[in-house]
């Protein structure tokens, strides 16, 4: 059984049951229609984020992500399993045609770039470590929080890198778990990230016949929870009292940046973008509006259209126009990985420092962030008291939930051929800087 949680400031206020929970998210295609395309299931022992005990846990918190290579030699499966993925690179071809032929090819062909980056970031992706870390200090102080749902363990299911959805179900499976919340590690719901990973989720459940053996609640969204809020603005904060002077320090610009989404995605509707903004707004209330401040995207791929404007190109136009201090803030990320620590760190600074931009300053990432711990913590709690809360009601013929038996009643808008145009603007990107610089005079 599924039951899931949305809400804008929580994440735990709707509730929603499917037979087919898949059609729930993104206009998945479901289990039959998944084709491996030669990716082969991870080797990966163990998906726990916190160690075993001798005691099956009472509650699973599975924290759901992309996942990155943890070394040079994971590059080339990461990029194969990323580029199959057809809710996320979404190719005018049959899905199984996609996983077998294309995605493989695009990832050999950009495979030794990538791992040139990640050798230039250590050699592989932290996100695991971090992931780890989070989901450790989550259940410790969640235990406290939640006595009656305890004790607690804490999975990583990582969409594209070990730990794979299926190594981690299996963990599960060994350690008696019967009760689980699946936990979107990405703070802004989108089709392509949450959507990708829950669907996946559902696909590994039903591929190992576990449906009947889980209880299952999911939180998709959390981007604007007040204590998630508090711990962006503190690294916010954190950031600025970084600049060499109190001059810079109040002349800075913050510029957040969150990932990209190709803009067939967005013109079909998906909400991650004004789940960004929304984020960025609160983050910037609860610090007063103290500077001005910019949103822009990242991490844009291949020759179609992406969610704009990309940070690199406003991070250089800052420079062009004169503006010496630039605070950049990753907004849609629980933690360090490649985006940050080159593409922000390496590429995004070369370019601004080149156009002028004398301090460039890249916010701290949540990583191991107290505040972060206790989110997470929160968020979880108060979905697992109001899931409890909602079953009663529900056992009480309180309140009914919605059935679904077709994809058809969820996918509609996701699932057609056509999608509106995205028109370009032919404005310059210096008019863009001059126009949208939130708080300039």
């Amino acid at each position: 059984m599924w039951r899931r949680s949305g809400g804008v400031v929580d994440g735990v206020s709707a509730t929603v049951r499917a037979s087919n929970a898949v059609s729930l998210w993104c206009g998945g295609r479901g289990v039959d229609h998944l084709v491996v395309g030669g990716v082969r299931g991870s080797s990966y022992a163990s998906s726990a984020a916190s160690t075993a005990t001798p005691q099956s846990p009472k509650t699973a918190v599975v924290l759901l992500n992309m996942g990155g290579p943890p070394t040079q030699e994971e590059v080339l499966p990461f990029l194969t399993r990323l580029f199959s993925d057809n809710e996320i690179i979404q190719l005018p071809l049959s899905p199984a045609f996609q996983q077998r032929w294309i995605g493989p090819l695009i990832a050999k062909r950009r495979s030794p770039r990538i791992a040139q980056q990640y050798a230039a970031i250590g050699g592989g992706s932290p996100i695991f470590s971090w992931t780890e870390k989070q989901g450790n200090a989550m259940v410790k102080l969640l235990d406290s929080l939640s006595p009656a749902t305890a004790p607690h363990k804490a999975y990583v299911a990582f969409r594209y890198a070990p730990p794979l959805t299926e190594d981690t179900l299996n963990e599960m499976k060994r350690d008696g778990v019967k009760r689980a919340v699946a936990f979107s590690q990405y703070p802004q719901w989108s089709c392509a990230t949450t959507g990708s990973s829950l669907n996946e989720l559902w696909r590994k459940v039903h591929a190992l016949g576990m449906e009947d053996s889980i209880k299952w609640s999911v939180i998709d969204r959390w981007g604007t929870h007040p204590r998630f809020i508090e711990a962006v603005a503190k690294v916010v904060t954190d950031g600025l009292n970084k600049f060499p002077t109190p001059e810079d320090r109040k002349d800075a610009i913050i510029l957040f940046s969150a990932h990209s989404l190709p803009a067939k995605i967005v013109n079909k509707g998906d909400p991650y973008t004004l789940e960004v903004g929304s984020t960025v707004n609160k983050v910037m209330e609860l610090l007063g509006y103290s500077h001005r401040y910019m949103l822009s995207y990242q991490s844009q791929v291949g020759p179609a259209a992406w969610q704009g404007p990309a940070t690199i190109t406003t991070a250089t136009a800052l420079g062009r126009k004169g503006h010496r201090n630039v605070l950049v803030v990753p907004i849609a990320f629980t933690s360090d990985h490649i985006e940050t620590l080159f593409e922000l760190d390496i590429e995004v600074k070369h370019a601004a420092n080149e156009a002028g931009v004398a301090n460039y300053i890249r916010a701290p990432a949540l990583n191991g962030e107290p505040l972060m711990f206790q989110a997470q913590a929160e968020i979880v709690n108060t979905h697992l008291h109001t899931f409890a809360a909602g079953a009663a009601a529900e056992a009480a013929g309180l309140v009914t939930t919605t059935t679904t038996t077709t994809q058809q009643q969820h996918t509609a808008a996701f699932t057609s051929n056509r999608s509106p145009t995205l028109s370009t603007s032919k404005m310059s990107w210096q008019t863009y800087v001059d126009s949208n610089l939130v708080g300039s005079q």
